[in-house]
This record gives C-alpha cells, structure tokens and sequence, in this order.
C-alpha cells in the first residue's frame, strides 16, 4: 500500500495577534467568526516542551463562498494546518 501524504503551505496574517486571513491550498481565506485560542491540546506530546499558546480554531470562508474551520498550530518553521474540516 503506498500513502501519499499532501503538505499545503499557508500564510497566516494577524491583527493584534489573532488571524484574520489566511491564504492555503491554492486559495484566500478570510476567517468568519472570533477564532478560538488552542493551550496545551491533545495535540502536545509528553517529550515536546509546551509553550502556553499552541494553536487557533476559527472558521474561514473562501472567494466563492465556501466556510470549513481549520486548526492551525505553529512550530519552528511557521504555522500549519493540523485540521480543516466543514
């Protein structure tokens, strides 16, 4: 079986520290509700040192309409989506 994994770059721009657009998988995202602040998730493991903020959830709309919520984390070589869903 072969496993094919898809990384997306993304662009996160802020406003007073919290995201308000985003660009990602080829498309412009402008982010649609108050994005949710991420702590010390399930996503932070026993051998990684925590550092407070971990990551946002928000929900973002697309040009043409289309809105999923993505949580995003940022580690060493920038920010990246962990999951993005509808």
């Amino acid at each position: 079986m072969i496993e094919a994994a898809v990384e997306h770059d993304l662009t996160l721009w802020m406003q007073d520290d919290i995201p308000i657009r985003l660009f990602y998988a080829g498309r412009r995202w402008r982010v649609t509700d108050t994005p949710t602040r991420l702590r010390d998730s399930i996503w932070t493991t026993p051998d990684r040192p925590r550092h407070g903020l971990y990551g946002w959830r928000f929900q973002a709309t697309d040009e043409a309409g289309e809105t999923f919520m993505f949580d995003v984390y940022r580690d060493e070589d920038g920010w990246h989506v962990h999951h993005m869903y509808e």
